[in-house]
């Protein structure tokens, strides 16, 4: 008998177990029983999408409904051209390179499942070439019915697969009587049939399973126990069963991450931190005052929320997300200012020197005298704000660096050069992470074992990726959310259109003439490109030479890189304005003295990568020119865009592309462009990339458990796991008594991220 942690070795065999463990990393029978089917296919039914990927590795069954030979074309020998007509309404091309040896077993009229590589030769038309085949018995009526098979007619790997399951009564092909046949997630060296009778030997092998859910909570929500659930999303009779066993298994994973999440709010809660009480008196106040503008509603709400939770003991553990350009960074400002005022200092953690810089500019110009400590003429109350990133010269470093140990510096601000170990503050009291999903727990925890001994700095994590209220729930539930929706007074609306460079070439040179309209008003604009330009794998060549589009196409050509359109439009179309450049590889002191430029207006184009997609604010720029727009994401689209807008001044995004009229590419950029709600397009971005994939890099080993669980569509599922994971963890911390939900939650998210989510 056999148990869910037992290896897969010592039940399957050396062989057997090695190729799971190379192709899907398994190791254990939970690791094969959570390798759910893909899909369920009847007899005569297609057992893969309509459409499948190219390149990818499908089997489908059906009925020969054409087999004919035809000579080569430029050799000898002849292709044996199939039909197999799947019942889906189409039939399924299939190519067989060695036509003579194949004909007088690939017949008209046969029954048979295929298995190979999927081709596309021509947009919307996929082969199946030279595959694996099996031909399989009737249903009923004749000598080789169902379970009768003595013999073995097919070729490739589906021939040693019903050879290998040949016994004393012929072959097996019991699983083609039922009525939902599973299909797994499959390699060409490990097909889903293999998968199949790995499964169905470790079935038959299971100890009946002790449940870690318990009884009263499955009951209430009608859910069957762990065995029956892992049986019947394998080995299912009916579609019931299929249901079922999804809705148990749908709520393990939710609260598998459930759990983690309550654990780390638990542990949060035990910390201590140094209360920062508002001051009317201090520096945090006197800024408020200062401000020549009203903050909106949502703004003072959210101060409110921050500035009570910075005056209790418990450390504060918040959430910041907000649209582009809804006023993010004075509501974190407000919050260090408090800090500040309590004797403390704040670090503010940017992903890149760009940005980094570009906030230390915005701070000082928003504090004026009040950042201006130890200078002539500083307010009183005032402090210092310093930055550090690596690429400073040593002296600069050592003064920024000494301002920190000092204390002199209330706000330091800084890229991943403040995580390392020779960063030190007198007493750091908040840490402020900007664009949290590029930092991971790792990171950030580093960051705030810099306070003093027996403290535990308040966290602040702010994004401009707006999340929907699910992914919050399950990949940030440790944190509470503020939300800012509404665009401070001033902002100006944004217009985007999609410039389809092959349809409308002229369209493209009408672009650039927009540009040199708006500097000739006075105005500024960025064009941005997807590479850099000496990165050929970077501009989505395939190994012809030909790039692939945002539909996967390997036509047209490849993309524009930011050095060759930089040059391109400061000799031809932009001639008459003043153009720079600004991409990634460039020494930090030319980043910032570019930067410079283009803030101060001696710059009119700024021709970049997406150094600018966040943090940058150039009021006076109201242009922006995305080249290959199809290579970014719908969220990256929509932060570029924020970029401009900002000032008195309506904003314009064009977006240039090559993708396909009706394509998925085309289809994405055309949504963008109809709104700026970044709610509703971060929803259309999570809807066309793995769920795994919104985990981040705070918990990316998290994504192994999402098999069955939809972020976006499963809210119910998420709610329910979370007041059953919070009220376990409350009564039970670190779940000594419940060993089960502890085995769960370790075998649900990767070992090695869990020492990282328990820091949090």
């Amino acid at each position: 008998m056999a148990a869910l942690s037992d290896r897969l070795d010592h039940i399957l065999g050396a062989k057997a177990a090695d190729s799971l463990a190379d192709a899907f990393d398994m190791r254990t029978v939970e690791d094969l029983l959570r390798h759910y089917p893909l899909r369920y296919a009847t007899q005569g039914q297609p057992l893969t999408e309509e459409a499948p990927e190219d390149g990818s590795h499908i089997t489908v069954i059906g009925r020969i409904t054409k087999a004919e030979l035809r000579p080569m074309r430029n050799r000898r020998g002849s292709l044996l051209k199939v039909v197999l007509d799947t019942g889906s309404g189409r039939g399924v091309d299939v190519t067989f390179f060695n036509g003579d040896k194949v004909k007088y077993v690939v017949r008209e009229g046969l029954r048979a499942m295929m298995s190979g590589t999927v081709n596309y030769w021509r947009p919307g038309q996929w082969n199946l070439s030279h595959p694996g085949y099996l031909i399989l018995p009737e249903t009923e009526g004749d000598d080789d019915s169902v379970g009768a098979l003595t013999r073995v007619r097919g070729g490739g790997d589906l021939r040693g697969l019903a050879e290998s399951a040949k016994g004393a009564g012929g072959v097996d092909t019991s699983f083609m009587e039922r009525e939902f046949i599973p299909v797994y997630p499959a390699t060409a060296k490990v097909q889903s049939w293999d998968v199949l009778a790995c499964v169905r030997q470790v079935l038959d092998q299971l100890d009946p399973l002790d449940d870690p859910v318990p009884e009263d909570v499955r009951a209430e929500r009608a859910l069957p126990n762990l065995s029956d659930a892992l049986r019947l999303i394998h080995l299912p009779e009916r579609k019931d069963d299929i249901d079922r066993a999804k809705d148990r298994l749908r709520f393990d994973e939710a609260l598998a991450l459930q759990l983690v999440l309550a654990e780390r709010r638990h542990e949060v809660s035990g910390r201590r931190a140094r209360a920062c009480a508002p001051r009317p008196d201090g520096i945090a106040a006197a800024f408020e005052q200062r401000l020549p503008f009203e903050l909106t509603a949502g703004q003072q709400q959210v101060v409110a929320e921050i500035s009570a939770d910075l005056a209790r003991e418990q450390p504060m553990h918040r959430l910041l997300q907000g649209e582009v350009g809804s006023g993010k960074t004075i509501v974190a400002l407000h919050a260090m200012l408090q800090v500040v005022d309590a004797g403390l200092q704040c670090a503010l953690l940017s992903p890149t020197e760009v940005l980094a810089a570009q906030h230390y500019r915005s701070l000082r110009g928003m504090l004026g005298d009040l950042g201006a400590a130890g200078e002539l003429g500083a307010a009183d109350h005032a402090t210092r704000v310093v930055l550090v990133t690596g690429s400073m010269s040593a002296s600069a470093k050592k003064a920024a660096l000494l301002e920190a140990v000092t204390g002199e510096a209330g706000i330091v601000i800084g890229t991943h050069a403040l995580i390392q170990d020779n960063v030190e503050f007198f007493d750091l009291g908040m840490v402020v992470v900007d664009e949290q999903h590029r930092f991971g727990v790792e990171q950030r925890d580093a960051l705030r074992a810099k306070a003093k001994a027996g403290a535990s700095p308040h966290l602040l994590v702010m994004t401009a990726t707006p999340i929907p209220r699910t992914i919050a729930m399950t990949t940030l539930g440790d944190l509470e959310t503020s939300t800012l929706t509404e665009l401070p007074r001033g902002r100006s609306p944004i217009v985007s259109r999609v410039v389809p460079r092959r349809q409308h070439p002229n369209w493209v040179d009408r672009a650039w003439e927009r540009i040199v309209e708006e500097v000739a008003a006075g105005r500024q604009a960025y064009v941005v490109c997807s590479r850099i330009g000496d990165d050929e794998e970077a501009a989505g060549k395939s190994r012809n030479g030909r790039a692939k589009n945002g539909d996967g196409e390997k036509d047209g050509p490849t993309t524009q890189a930011v050095l060759d359109v930089f040059e391109t439009l400061r000799a031809g179309p932009l001639s008459g304005v003043r153009v720079g450049l600004l991409h990634g590889r460039l020494p930090a002191d030319e980043k910032d003295q570019v930067m410079r430029a283009f803030n101060d207006g001696s710059v009119d184009v700024l021709v970049c990568t997406t150094v600018v997609e966040v943090g940058v604010d150039v009021p006076n720029a109201t242009v922006m020119v995305i080249v290959d727009a199809d290579r970014f994401g719908v969220s990256q689209l929509h932060q570029l865009r924020g970029r401009i807008g900002r000032g008195e001044h309506p904003g314009l995004c064009l977006l240039i592309t090559d993708a396909a009229p009706g394509g998925s590419a085309m289809a994405r950029l055309d949504a963008v462009a109809a709104t700026t709600d970044g709610f509703e397009l971060a929803v259309l971005d999570l809807r066309t990339r793995r769920e795994g994939d919104v985990l981040g890099a705070a918990q990316s080993g998290t994504a192994r458990s999402l098999r069955l669980l939809s972020l976006l569509d499963d809210l119910e599922v998420i709610t329910a796991a979370q007041e059953f994971a919070r009220a376990v963890v409350a009564s039970d911390p670190g779940l000594r008594g419940h060993p089960g939900l502890a085995g769960m939650m370790h075998a649900a998210v990767d070992s090695e991220r869990l020492e990282y989510l328990a820091k949090s």
